[in-house]
């Protein structure tokens, strides 16, 4: 997949090296990283290969909810939302499987151009604004993906996260806007 040998989005290297060589890892990552931490979103990738055996998006599309329901609970739990993310990732898994023959990375290597790979981010479940900004700047700012350039915004986002240091000042900032954010709305 990758002009990267890993995301340092966790803090564990096999799990940022999974998400930096796995494009169906990495969207696996941005489903998840949804009112829970970064780490514990890309992480996710991870815990499931070890719990399923794969990440096959066939695979994982014909498991049997309530396996993948189980799986996505096991302690550590995947989320803080298991249920629902393991209906979310199943889906995601689905569309990867049907859309893309299972190849998730044909989701931007074959984008015609940004509005097409934009129009494809979109398809995905649970990807909205935020997630086409941020997934655009992970794929054209750690993977290389020049399609991509158009979609990344000029603000701070996980495509700017080049080491665990990096992470950490990428949350710093984002808990320091959100503070200010919150004051401005209180006043």
């Amino acid at each position: 997949m990758a002009a990267s040998d890993a995301l340092h989005f966790t803090g564990d290297p096999e799990a940022d090296a999974l998400i930096g060589r796995d494009s169906l890892a990495l969207l696996i990552g941005f489903a998840l990283d949804q009112q829970i931490t970064v780490q514990t979103a890309f992480a996710g990738p991870l815990k499931l290969k070890q719990r399923l055996g794969t990440l096959d998006p066939t695979a994982i599309a014909a498991t049997d909810p309530a396996t993948l329901e189980e799986a996505f609970r096991q302690k550590p739990a995947v989320h803080r939302f298991p249920g629902s993310m393991a209906k979310r990732v199943q889906e995601l898994c689905a569309l990867v499987a049907t859309e893309y023959g299972g190849d998730a990375s044909r989701l931007w290597t074959e984008a015609q151009d940004a509005k097409d790979l934009e129009r494809r981010i979109r398809a995905l479940p649970g990807f909205g604004d935020m997630k086409v900004k941020a997934l655009s700047a992970v794929l054209a700012k750690r993977l290389g993906v020049e399609v991509a350039q158009p979609l990344a915004p000029d603000y701070p986002t996980l495509g700017d996260v080049d080491s665990d240091e990096a992470l950490e000042a990428y949350q710093a900032a984002k808990r320091a806007h959100r503070s200010a954010s919150r004051g401005v709305a209180r006043a």
